[in-house]
């Protein structure tokens, strides 16, 4: 496969962690009738407006690739089933850019949210698989696709008027004083 069509399929994971077959989705505004644990509700709203900014390496014959700049926009997560979300990302990645649904599964370790993609195809960029943890601001995991695969890492970023801002919320119900960093 071509490297840029693997860095595509990088980058596309990263964001499609967790894949499920998508669901019809409703029409905007209409209520889904799925309520939201407070976890639930906190992962959302740490999931709106943001910018996930990191780098990502393939891993090919068993060896690290070079590092390489990623990054995806996210504008809401929409439960739309039991454990199944819905992602409206914007990926720009080896010179592509597309706006695609993202429809993943989103599991809880603790208070961890921690997305799932498995064998999803995805529209213009091919089939992929990922694991992505979302833990205090940042993401880490592994992706999979044609061909190809390695590791992604990075920060959540607010998007306020255009530009990024201050880190992401946790995606925690409640913060205590052991989670708050010196810097805090």
């Amino acid at each position: 496969m071509h490297p840029i069509s693997c860095v595509i399929v990088a980058g596309a994971a990263a964001l499609l962690i967790a894949l499920a077959p998508a669901e019809e989705e409703r029409a905007a505004g209409e209520p889904s009738g799925l309520e939201l644990s407070p976890l639930e509700a906190k992962f959302s709203e740490s999931l709106k407006n943001v910018v996930f900014r990191g780098r990502w390496r393939m891993v090919d014959d068993g060896r690290l690739g070079e590092e390489k700049e990623d990054k995806y926009t996210i504008s809401g997560a929409k439960k739309v089933a039991p454990g199944k979300w819905v992602l409206a990302a914007r990926i720009e990645y080896g010179g592509k850019d597309v706006s695609v649904p993202i429809p993943l599964d989103v599991y809880f370790a603790g208070d961890t949210p921690v997305l799932s993609l498995t064998n999803a195809g995805i529209p213009g960029l091919g089939t992929y698989s990922a694991r992505v943890i979302i833990h205090e601001g940042a993401y880490a995991g592994t992706w999979t696709g044609p061909g190809c695969g390695g590791f992604v890492t990075g920060i959540i970023e607010k998007v306020g008027a255009g530009k990024e801002t201050a880190p992401a919320e946790k995606g925690r119900p409640q913060e205590d004083a052991k989670s708050k960093s010196p810097k805090d």
